[in-house]
């Protein structure tokens, strides 16, 4: 299964690379052994509500959620009426203290991924109740190329890197052209250690007003 959408021309040769055809192979197999989060046709959500052409702010997550109902195929975000994980508690108060928005009332980040916000997971699926259990097999080269397909984009976009993971992949980003928002991930084990006080959707629109974008409007209803 691939995105069909504008992503399609500019990912398409990695869907003819052996990898690719393991990492598909792999995760069929385990979707036959077991429950794999998200279902399989939100695998590509996040490049099928955000196309390439409208993309302006890049959140990376790393792994989809592993608990049953979670994972819809955007990172950080949970179905309307699912109680929000820890991380997205943290950034729901961080966004609350950054832009001083009324307090969410769902963890579903739909709206973000419509106005341009690409909510991307370096690694698509997982293992029900088994965190980092599809690492490893091929979805980070994938998304690498994800990630460069923005970088090569003149129109500015803003990389927003929580945490060590996604920091690692400064690499990947021109930086003449586009803008890194970088903090503490927003996990219990370290958002007290930067990222509560950030104030990354704020610097985000800064940056996008500064080189001529239309700012996010992160409120969620």
């Amino acid at each position: 299964m691939a995105p069909r959408t504008d992503w399609n021309p500019v990912l398409r040769g990695e869907f003819i690379e052996d990898y690719w055809h393991e990492l598909q192979d792999f995760v069929a197999a385990e979707r036959s052994a077991g429950l794999v989060f998200p279902p399989d046709d939100e695998v590509f959500a996040a490049l099928h509500l955000t196309p390439l052409a409208t993309v302006k702010v890049v959140i990376l997550g790393q792994d989809p959620y592993h608990g049953t109902g979670q994972a819809h195929g955007l990172c950080f975000s949970v179905r309307s009426g699912t109680p929000a994980p820890p991380s997205l508690r943290n950034i729901q108060r961080e966004l609350v203290d950054d832009l001083g928005v009324a307090p969410p009332t769902t963890g579903d980040l739909t709206r973000w991924a419509g106005q341009g916000v690409l909510l991307l997971n370096t690694t698509l699926t997982v293992r029900a109740g088994q965190a980092g259990s599809h690492q490893g097999r091929g979805w980070e080269r994938f998304t690498d190329q994800v990630i460069r397909a923005v970088s090569a984009r003149n129109e500015p976009v803003v990389f927003v890197l929580w945490g060590a993971h996604a920091r690692k992949k400064k690499a990947l980003i021109d930086r003449r052209t586009h803008v890194v928002v970088e903090s503490a991930h927003p996990s219990p084990l370290s958002a007290h250690n930067g990222f509560f006080g950030s104030r990354p959707f704020s610097r985000v629109n800064a940056a996008l007003e500064a080189r001529g974008r239309e700012p996010v409007d992160w409120s969620l209803p």
